[in-house]
Parts: structure tokens; sequence; C-alpha cells
């Protein structure tokens, strides 16, 4: 079933990549870099929810910490920028197409979407996610339950997916740039300490990975090492995001300023 979900995830992708470059050319409408970094994507998916690493994160937190991390920061943001709604649009028939559109674009609909994907919203989410799913009672009933341990991935990803959906595609312009500068800084924030308290902690949080642990460490030792994985590489992660929209920031305070000047000299020539 997973290796079917993922396949299809692909075709439906490709499908709509081919029908608008099709109609509006190649590289247009959705870019050569959106495809390039949905593929990445796709690839950290399969490598996250592969039966190898799955089988590592039963007997190590470590492993377990770098399939969370995969879902969350490699696959998530990349899939959430490459434009992953236009093309499952356009890989439906016209008519099916237009309908959606149509239904999508009244008051309603647009309004509760608007509502989901701002950047309060999906800062809460995800962070509400990440916390509250790291809890030991959680945590320790998703490593017992496959079921929970799907419901927890799927947890993970999708709001990391609205997360840097709201930051990559929310409103553009100073303000917009702002505020997901701030979010971004902040996730990281949060992340690191949940990954600093996991590194200095003298008790072991989850009791599966005590009695079902690798001898080649112990699992305290494991812990640390997952907790250093959440708080430094993933922070670093975070960090880069968040100077990459702080210079798109700049950039466009600066040809906001330029336009003001231009469109004020213009208007004291005129008088």
């Amino acid at each position: 079933m997973l290796a079917a979900s993922l396949a299809a995830l692909a075709l439906v992708y490709a499908a709509g990549v081919v029908r608008v470059w099709r109609h509006a050319g190649y590289g247009r409408g959705i870019r050569w870099f959106d495809v390039l970094a949905f593929a990445a994507g796709w690839l950290a998916l399969v490598v996250a929810l592969s039966p190898p690493l799955d089988h590592l994160s039963e007997e190590w937190l470590v492993a377990h910490m770098i399939q969370h991390e995969l879902l969350m920061v490699i696959a998530a943001p990349l899939i959430a920028i490459s434009s992953p709604m236009v093309a499952a649009l356009w890989a439906v028939p016209s008519t099916a197409r237009h309908t959606i559109v149509d239904a999508v674009r009244r008051g309603v609909i647009s309004r509760a979407w608007a509502s989901l994907t701002a950047p309060v919203t999906v800062f809460l989410l995800y962070a509400l996610a990440l916390w509250v799913w790291h809890m030991p009672a959680l945590y320790d009933a998703a490593l017992a339950h496959e079921g929970i341990h799907i419901l927890q991935h799927v947890c993970f990803f999708g709001t990391a997916t609205l997360f840097w959906w709201g930051i990559a595609h929310g409103r553009y312009g100073r303000v917009g740039y702002g505020a997901a500068v701030v979010y971004v800084f902040a996730t990281a924030v949060h992340s690191g300490v949940l990954g600093a308290l996991l590194t200095f902690s003298a008790d072991v949080w989850y009791v599966p990975y005590e009695s079902h642990h690798h001898a080649a460490t112990t699992a305290l030792e494991d812990q640390q090492l997952a907790g250093l994985l959440m708080w430094i590489p993933a922070g670093f992660t975070f960090v880069a995001g968040g100077l990459i929209l702080f210079a798109a920031w700049l950039r466009e305070s600066d040809k906001h300023t330029r336009y003001e000047t231009a469109v004020s000299a213009a208007s004291s020539e005129i008088r």
C-alpha cells in the first residue's frame, strides 16, 4: 500500500506537469526547478518510509529521528515549493478541473484555505504536532501500534507541508516576507529546544528503546544522538531557510523603496 501510494503521488505529479507543459510550453506554469524539487522531496519520502530504515527505527531512536527529519525538514519543504496543487489540478480531466477551481474560488472554501495556511496557523499546527507526538505516552504508542505510527508520520508530514506551503505561497511584499522570517526562526528555536531536552535529559524518555535497544549503545546515548540530530542539523536547515527569506525580504523592501522614490520623482516633475 505504501509503495502504491508513493507511486501514485509521482504519477499524478508527472501527469500534471506533462499537461501543463503541453498547453503552456516546457518550463512554464511549472518550472524545471519545481520538478527537481518534487523529485528530491519524493526521494526523501521513499528513503524515510523504506523498510530498512523503518526496521532500524524499531531499535534505534536516532534512526526514527532520521525518518522524522526527512519527512518534516527535507521532503515537506521540497514538495511544498514544487507547485503540487497546480500539477494535481492539471492531472484530472478538464471538466473536473474547472469544477474544482470554481468550487475553490467560492468565498467559504477560499477563506477556509486562507485561514488554514495563514502563517500563525501553520506555525501552531507544526509546533503542536512536533511537541505532542514527542510526549512519551504517544511516542510509545506509535512504536507499539502500526496504525498509530502511520498517523504520527501523516501528522508530521502533513503539518510540515502546510507550514512550508504557507511560508512559500503566502502573501509577498515586505510584511509577508517579514512574517515568514519570524515564523521560520521561531520554529527553529522551539524545535531546537525539544532537541536540547532530549540531548541533556538524564532519563530515557521512551520505554520501548530500553527493552528492545541495539547493544552497540545504551538507550540514553541513542536518545542523546537523536536529540542532537533534531537540534543541530535540523536547526541549521531552518536557519538557512530563514536567511533566504530574509534576503528576499530585503530585496522586496529595496524594490518597494525604489518604486516609491520613482513615483515621487515623477509626480514632482509633473507639477
